[in-house]
């Protein structure tokens, strides 16, 4: 055997070795992110428009489940309270243990004597439809309610109830990080609560998609190597395979 044939040899079966690799990868990324995600996050959708415009009613989310006491303002919460109907309901953190919530103030919401910034409102859209009574929110609960203020029972329609309206920590089942459905993609970041401390991180949404499209593109890469090179292994044999006639031949 020349040596070229057996340099193409080689290089055959070193592109052969590259490309099971990459599909065997490309399955561990794509599958490992779906597993990583069915473990992190739970699906929801949301049958009202409570949480216009960030959420209308038919959206499907994804909630990453965490712990009650992990919650900070500005969190979007799937919870569940006996009170309001044993139902998974989709609101906003505003206030959390100890801090004190009242409106309005020139149109604004107040938390610990601070005006809130609420980008997340529509445009033109009041922070509250109707005057409430300041609260001190008890320790250990939140203070919820819907970005669409005129039509959502959030708490202030339970201001009657014990605790002000308020729900504990434990009856959070999880924080929504994404709209999947349509693809409007992660949830903006409230920075209007940094004034009045911590606001939550993102969830590992963009990493369990990248995993998933990363392991998708190397699957899709190396399963293609073999026929491309089969394809380009037959142009060489058939150019290796023509002669040319010495000048004058007959």
């Amino acid at each position: 055997m020349s040596g070229t044939g057996r340099t193409e040899a080689s290089r055959g079966r070193l592109g052969s070795a590259l490309s099971g690799l990459a599909v065997a990868l490309g399955c561990v990324l794509f599958l490992g992110g779906f597993v990583w995600g069915a473990i992190v996050y739970k699906p929801y959708t949301v049958p009202t428009d409570s949480m216009s415009p960030t959420i209308v009613a038919g959206d499907r989310v994804l909630a990453q489940r965490v712990d009650g006491a992990d919650i900070e303002r500005g969190d979007v919460v799937v919870f569940r309270q006996k009170s309001w109907g044993n139902l998974p309901m989709v609101k906003r953190v505003v206030a959390i243990g100890g801090d004190t919530v009242g409106c309005c103030t020139d149109g604004k919401l107040t938390v610990n004597g601070k005006q809130l910034q609420e980008s997340y409102l529509a445009k033109g859209q009041p922070a509250e439809s109707k005057q409430i009574p300041t609260i001190t929110v008890p320790k250990g609960r939140l203070f919820l309610l819907g970005d669409e203020r005129s039509g959502s029972l959030d708490s202030t329609a339970h201001l009657t109830e014990a605790f002000s309206g308020t729900v504990p920590r434990s009856a959070v089942d999880a924080r929504v990080d994404a709209v999947v459905w349509p693809m409007n993609g992660m949830l903006e970041r409230p920075t209007g609560f940094r004034t009045l401390g911590p606001i939550s991180s993102p969830g590992p949404f963009r990493l369990v998609v990248g995993a998933i499209v990363a392991g998708a593109v190397l699957v899709m890469v190396g399963a293609a190597y073999g026929p491309i090179a089969k394809r380009a292994s037959r142009g060489r044999g058939g150019r290796s395979g023509t002669r040319m006639e010495p000048a004058g031949a007959r």
